[in-house]
């Protein structure tokens, strides 16, 4: 078994494969079939779920065993933490910057803390590993309409 079959695995162990569907006005804007996966289906709606269940599959199989799990977030990540987290009985605490939204906020547990610790820290993971989070789908679909014409009639 592949490492993706095996994630595949512990992920439908806790959800099911979400729908994949095509719409005709976005296939005209692209001009292309553009299929779109509906990762709003997902338990806490969004495809990050999926990171989750896996980082903490993996984190319950550590032979000395996990404490517990810190992650700083502004919503979708941190409602995967959290959800994996109670899946597998790993003690959670969700950081997120002061006035975050209130119904991400009511997903997780969480630590409120001032705009500018979020923004030091999501700097220094920046410069530290040079990965930006959010915006994935859109990214796709921004980068296949800005090429539409060389992609025309191309699945």
């Amino acid at each position: 078994m592949t490492p993706l079959e095996a994630a595949a695995q512990v992920v439908y162990r806790s959800m099911m494969p979400t729908t994949q569907q095509r719409w005709p006005l976005l296939d005209a804007r692209a001009g292309t079939a553009v299929w779109v996966k509906h990762e709003n289906h997902t338990p806490v709606g969004a495809f990050k779920v999926r990171g989750g269940l896996v980082y903490f599959d993996d984190l319950a199989r550590t032979p000395a065993g996990v404490k517990g799990v810190v992650a700083a977030t502004r919503g979708n990540h941190g409602q995967s933490v959290a959800f994996a987290a109670a899946r597998y009985g790993i003690p959670v605490a969700v950081v997120v910057p002061h006035g975050n939204s209130l119904s991400k906020n009511r997903a997780m547990r969480l630590i409120e803390v001032t705009d500018d610790e979020v923004e030091e820290a999501m700097r220094a993971i920046y410069d530290d590993t040079h990965n930006v989070a959010e915006g994935a789908a859109a990214a796709g679909l921004a980068a296949l309409m800005q090429e539409n014409d060389r992609l025309r009639g191309r699945v």
